[in-house]
């Protein structure tokens, strides 16, 4: 069962450039990279030359007379010469690579000899590329892939693009949705902060109509994340991430959700665990939201490195970690009890980085003011609060009403509510979160009514 995944678009306006790059596809482990690749290369090559370093380790030898394009094709044929090399419509995919990097060595030659598209995956990619002597900058492509977002989600669920061009006119249009609209996304949003959207998991889902095996696909994933750990945490204490990643669902329960490096382990200092956190986030396993040192543009570098929150990558690992008790709770009954704020922050923070935004928060020291996100448009800073529950988004309320904060002009609250406006805040549903960032291109460019004239 093949999934669609936006990736697929990407890949093929990849192909349709005249002037492409070799592609590196990077993400954290099961995502759905080798599987979407595999997908595109049996559509649109005639010949597929499929290495994968892990399960084939022989291959690792390939660079080993140089990283020329027609070596590396030589020694390719002469490991098994029933591959085949058609100039202009073969596909290279080598997969795994984080256990041979320094094959991405060779793309710089790949592409000056132009014959061959080349694209590059594997796990933990981020961290490889320290090992690489040479990345080839200026003669590949990145791409980010991670586990299916809510819109995708929609579209295993057998929804097109009709009912995601609805959902989006509904918000530029300040359109409430009628009871049955609400209640079918709501229902499937719900389904989709349990299930979150790692492939097999959505896939084991859709296959039986069915929750049954979910639990198992999703601990066995956090185990292989473990591992992962394990094996390629060089050089870094291996316990001290294992401890931050194992301590994020308790941190993430409590009222101050910044995470606390003192209370991963007695006398726990941050600079010894820097480079742990910045591991993790390299990795892709989790998501960094960073105190901002004050609620101004721009946002790169506007924040204090020492205060920050952690979220999973994939809500859905975050649900694999609960307790027993708190997983069938939710599962059966769609309660989310103490987890219930931090689950819709987790995943509001995972469409906002799915949707390419960095991740930023606001404290005020001294003070009860605190804004869960930041995004912006193009001249606006724009608060965004996510309510667990009934409220009137208090700070949120301040920072546009006051005079110190200019930039501030609107903001969006995110609920289980329908859309509405009043007093400069927008109120959605958390299920259109995935359109947020379009529908503030569409306000930069005059097309979201409900958003115009922000001034107060």
């Amino acid at each position: 069962m093949y999934l669609k995944r936006k990736a697929d678009a990407y890949l093929n306006a990849w192909k349709s450039d005249p002037n492409r790059s070799p592609l590196i596809i990077k993400g954290p482990r099961q995502v759905g990279k080798t599987e979407t690749i595999d997908y595109f290369a049996a559509h649109n090559y005639r010949s597929v030359v499929k290495i994968n370093f892990v399960e084939e380790p022989k291959y690792r030898a390939i660079t080993a007379d140089g990283y020329g394009a027609d070596t590396i094709v030589r020694n390719i044929s002469l490991i098994d010469p029933a591959k085949k090399f058609i100039p202009g419509d073969t596909l290279i995919f080598f997969d795994e690579i984080q256990a041979h990097p320094d094959i991405v060595t060779a793309l710089k030659f790949f592409k000056i000899d132009g014959k061959y598209d080349v694209i590059c995956s594997g796990s933990m990619l981020g961290i490889s590329y320290k090992q690489i002597e040479s990345n080839s900058v200026g003669y590949k492509t990145d791409y980010e892939m991670r586990s299916l977002d809510f819109e995708e989600f929609l579209w295993a669920r057998g929804y097109d693009e009709a009912v995601i061009e609805s959902m989006f006119t509904h918000l530029c249009d300040a359109t409430p949705f009628s009871e049955v609209e609400m209640n079918v996304f709501s229902t499937a949003f719900m389904d989709y902060c349990v299930l979150g959207g790692m492939p097999a998991v959505v896939a084991s889902h859709i296959r039986t109509g069915t929750f049954e095996g979910t639990l198992q696909l999703q601990r066995q994933l956090i185990l292989d994340y473990q591992e992962d750990i394990r094996k390629y945490a060089q050089g870094l204490d291996q316990a001290r991430i294992l401890n931050v990643f194992n301590h994020i669902p308790v941190q993430l329960a409590k009222e101050n959700k910044k995470f606390q490096i003192s209370k991963v382990a007695s006398g726990a200092r941050f600079k010894d665990y820097r480079g742990c956190v910045e591991w993790l986030e390299t990795s892709g396993m989790v998501n960094i939201c960073r105190c901002m040192s004050y609620p101004e543009l721009p946002l790169k570098g506007n924040y204090d490195e020492n205060k920050f929150k952690i979220y999973f990558g994939d809500t859905g690992l975050f649900v694999a970690m609960l307790d027993d008790e708190a997983s069938d709770d939710l599962r059966a009954n769609r309660n989310l009890g103490v987890y219930k704020g931090a689950m819709y922050e987790s995943i509001v923070s995972e469409a906002l980085r799915k949707s390419g935004y960095d991740l930023y928060y606001y404290k005020k020291e001294d003070s009860t003011l605190e804004q869960d996100f930041f995004v912006r448009t193009r001249e606006w800073l724009v608060p965004v609060e996510v309510k667990s529950k009934k409220g009137t988004a208090k700070s949120m309320r301040t920072l546009i009403a006051s005079d110190s904060y200019p930039e501030i002009q609107f903001g969006v609250k995110l609920s289980a509510g329908n859309i509405g406006s009043s007093e400069h805040v927008f109120t959605a549903p958390y299920f259109t979160t995935f359109l947020l960032r379009r529908l503030l291109r569409a306000y930069d460019e005059g097309q979201a009514p409900m958003l115009n004239n922000p001034e107060r």
